[in-house]
C-alpha cells in the first residue's frame, strides 16, 4: 500500500513546528476566536513606511487578513492568505533560518520573564527581508502582539505587522527585541549570529530612557506628546534628543532612525 502523503497545506513549515516545541506557552486548542480590536493594537506599534497587519491564530495556523487591502498590493498578492505559511513563503529562503531563531529567542526571553502573566504586555519585533510586487526582496520590519490567552496562560492569538523599511536601510541587524508595552518597561535586545556572519557590536549604547525617547521619535511624535507619555518635561525631551543625536552622530531624526533600525534599537 502507498503511502498518503500531506498535502502542501497540511505539511507543517518548520518554522511554525517551532511553536509546537512549547505547548506551555502557546495553546492549541480548537476554539474560535474573535477579531481583536485593532485600533488599540496600532497604537502600540510604530510603522515609518507602507505596513500591513494580520492576525494568526496558533491553534491550526490559519489567518486573518481579509480587512487589510495592503497585503495585496505590497506583495502583488491575487487573494488573501488565509494560511501562515503563505505568508512564510514570501520569506526570502536564506532569512528562513533566521526567523526560525528569532521565534525561540523570542519564546525563551518571554518564559524567562514569565511569560504566562505578562504576555499581553510583551511586544516581538525583528527585521527580514519579503518578497515584493516587484518581484524582488525587500527588508520588513516584523512585529508581533499578543491579543488572547486562555485561562492558563498560553498564547491563542497574536497580531502581527509588517513593515517595508528598504527605504530607511537594507541592512539587517540580525538583533530580535523583546520590548513592554502598555505602561511595562522592558526591553531586552538579542544578537543572531551564525553562518559566518559577525555583525559589529552596537558602536553606541543609550540609556533606558534614551531608547524610550527614541521610540517617540520613530513614531513621529513632537516633543509636547513625548513630553506627556514619558511623564517628563518638554526641555528635558528636548535634552535628551540633543544628547541622542550627539551619542549617534546624526543630523537629524531620518538618519537616526535608520541607524537605530541597524543597530538593533527599533
Amino acid at each position: 500500500m502507498k503511502k498518503k502523503h500531506l498535502t502542501h497545506a497540511k505539511r507543517p513549515h518548520p518554522l511554525i513546528k517551532v511553536w509546537n516545541d512549547y505547548p506551555e506557552i502557546l495553546q492549541n486548542d480548537s476554539r474560535i476566536l474573535p477579531v481583536p480590536t485593532i485600533e488599540n493594537i496600532i497604537g502600540e506599534i510604530f510603522a515609518p513606511g507602507k505596513f500591513y497587519y494580520y492576525v494568526i491564530n496558533f491553534a491550526d495556523s490559519t489567518i486573518i487578513c481579509n480587512h487589510d487591502e495592503d497585503i495585496l498590493a505590497i506583495h502583488g498578492l491575487h487573494k488573501h492568505p488565509v494560511h501562515l505559511k503563505e505568508i512564510i513563503d514570501l520569506i526570502h529562503p536564506d532569512d528562513i533560518e533566521f526567523v526560525m531563531e528569532a521565534e525561540r529567542m523570542s519564546i525563551e526571553k518571554i518564559k524567562e520573564i514569565d511569560g504566562f502573566d505578562y504576555q499581553q504586555e510583551l511586544k516581538t519585533s525583528y527585521c527580514f527581508r519579503m518578497r515584493t510586487s516587484k518581484g524582488n526582496y525587500e527588508l520588513f520590519h516584523h512585529q508581533a502582539l499578543h491579543t488572547y490567552k486562555d485561562e492558563n496562560g498560553r498564547l491563542l492569538q497574536a497580531v502581527n505587522i509588517h513593515t517595508n523599511i528598504e527605504h530607511i536601510t537594507h541592512q539587517n541587524s540580525y538583533v530580535v527585541l523583546v520590548s513592554g508595552i502598555n505602561g511595562r518597561e522592558d526591553f531586552h535586545q538579542m544578537q543572531w549570529i551564525d553562518h559566518g556572519k559577525f555583525p559589529e557590536s552596537i558602536p553606541v549604547i543609550f540609556t533606558k530612557r534614551e531608547v524610550e525617547v527614541i521610540n517617540c521619535i520613530a513614531k513621529g511624535y513632537a516633543t509636547c506628546k513625548i513630553s506627556d507619555l514619558l511623564n517628563i518635561s518638554e526641555e528635558t525631551v528636548r535634552t535628551h534628543r540633543k544628547n541622542i543625536l550627539r551619542k549617534s552622530d546624526c543630523k537629524n531624526s531620518s538618519e537616526l532612525i535608520k541607524k537605530t533600525f541597524e543597530w538593533g534599537y527599533l
